[in-house]
């Protein structure tokens, strides 16, 4: 549909590209990155055909550009441009309906049901159709650009050509249009080019992805090949750290402000506190979490994180609701806590901080055994869910990588099992060794600050601290429980 071979093209002067190739399929939805002066917007004017390259080639299905008569064009083209000449006062519907100019014919250009049809659908596709009788000049920023939008859809283009067409629109603007933009590439074969300066968005909605740098093609490829971390560090010249988006298998770019804050958080036995219905940890400072809680599951950031004691008959309905009224009523905020249920009784918790060279290792447990479960014979237990009885917390003074959180979880349930293994602990249903209990909760948090822990493995210094830890508190948490429950 779109074919750039070869383009150079420079200002008296100065060069701003060199050597552009590439092309784009019909239906397509690619988008323009690059740093500002990389030549993204030339690039864009060229292929529209307002600029003529000193060398190189733009074709159009197959016809170069400068074979096309301007009316000719326009029925194949539209452009979005990031700025607008508005001299005249026109109102929103009769800008829109400029978009109609190339379809007109006739020595009076006269007007159609079709042209009106296509006019009031765009409007509404646009949702601008509520003030088309309002002039440009009374509209906010985003009203604008939908406008402009909608005099380029008018044109029933094969090809859309946008230049940062999110600018001044609001969040939920962004989104309409984009998931629109997404849309009509897919269902009508619109072909789509639009340059971006948010990254995360360009990733989320283009199929391809054009980066640009001094003028030339650093890499054209899918989103995952070019937002990658450190060429995005390399040519933006600024910090920032590569993630996925949580319901799409698109990458997404986190800026890493300055840290200027003093680099002592820490956290050790002194921030528990223990309660007859429940153990807490409270921190002054949100610790990066892996966890599989009621609430606060997954990864995020907390500042609270509360073991709560439950009975062992415990049901309800909304068990998420029902716990983050509890947490309301007892001072936590749910969006910065973490919240675990129990059957084991509080005073049975143990606990312990592993003090290394250049990091340290806080690890809590409550560990009952009353609904222990074999792994390997599942099967034959009934799903029915009791409350967990083995909950493990492991706090860390250093920064972890992902990698490092989810080996950390792999080592404490083999601690785990290791002690059921070695005191015996049988599956009443199967007689075989347990390995857990049927709901068992756990917690990887970390300051992020200080010694990087890469790996958590068991024979890694990081891997060597919960394994010991979680071995410990939970052997000595049983051993409370069996001399609680002993006969007196």
């Amino acid at each position: 549909m779109l074919n750039v071979q070869n383009l150079f093209f420079q200002y008296e002067t100065k060069q701003i590209l060199q050597d552009i190739s590439f092309t784009v399929n019909k239906g397509e939805m690619v988008g323009i990155l690059g740093p500002n002066g990389s030549g993204k917007t030339t690039l864009m004017k060229i292929i529209s055909g307002i600029l003529t390259p000193q060398e190189g080639q733009v074709e159009i299905k197959g016809k170069p550009i400068e074979q096309y008569k301007t009316k000719e064009l326009v029925k194949v083209v539209a452009v979005l441009s990031q700025h607008v000449n508005e001299s005249f006062s026109y109102t929103v519907r009769e800008i829109v309906s400029l978009g109609r100019y190339a379809h007109q014919s006739g020595l009076f250009q006269s007007w159609s049901s079709q042209d009106e049809a296509v006019v009031t659908s765009v409007m509404k596709q646009t949702g601008v159709f509520s003030f088309q009788e309002k002039s440009i000049h009374e509209l906010s920023g985003g009203e604008k650009q939908r406008v402009y939008l909608a005099q380029a859809l008018a044109q029933e283009p094969e090809i859309l050509l946008l230049d940062e067409p999110t600018n001044h629109l609001d969040l939920s603007y962004q989104k309409e249009l984009l998931d629109n933009l997404r849309e009509w590439s897919m269902e009508r074969d619109l072909t789509i080019v639009c340059i971006f300066h948010d990254l995360n968005l360009a990733g989320l909605y283009c199929d391809r992805l054009l980066l640009l740098h001094d003028g030339m093609v650093e890499v054209d490829a899918a989103p995952s090949n070019v937002l990658q971390e450190e060429r995005v560090k390399r040519i933006y010249q600024t910090d920032v750290k590569s993630t996925f988006h949580p319901s799409r298998p698109a990458p997404q770019i986190a800026l890493v402000p300055r840290n200027k804050e003093r680099n002592n958080r820490k956290i050790d036995t002194e921030a528990i506190t223990i309660y007859s219905d429940r153990v807490e940890v409270k921190v002054p400072f949100p610790l990066y979490t892996l966890s599989s809680g009621v609430i606060g599951a997954g990864m995020g950031w907390y500042k609270c994180f509360v073991n709560r004691h439950v009975d062992k008959r415990y049901q309800c309905e909304d068990y998420r609701e029902e716990m983050e009224g509890y947490l309301h009523r007892n001072g936590f905020i749910p969006s910065e806590t973490v919240g675990m249920m129990t059957a084991v009784y509080t005073e049975d918790v143990a606990y312990e901080l592993i003090e290394q060279r250049d990091f340290s290792v806080m690890i809590v447990v409550t560990g009952g055994v009353g609904n222990a479960v074999d792994a390997a014979k599942t099967n034959e237990h009934s799903s029915f869910l009791n409350p967990g009885t083995i909950n493990i917390w492991i706090f860390v003074n250093g920064t972890l990588s992902e990698q490092a959180f989810v080996q950390s979880v792999i080592t404490a349930t083999e601690a785990k099992a290791a002690v059921l293994r070695d005191r015996k602990i049988k599956d009443l249903e199967t007689g075989t060794i347990a390995t857990g209990t049927s709901t068992d909760s756990i917690l990887v948090a970390a300051t992020q600050e200080g010694a990087y822990l890469e790996f958590g493995g068991t024979i890694t210094a990081l891997g060597k601290c919960v394994a010991q830890g979680v071995y410990q508190c939970l052997a000595k948490s049983l051993d409370k429980r069996n001399r609680r429950i002993a006969p007196k």
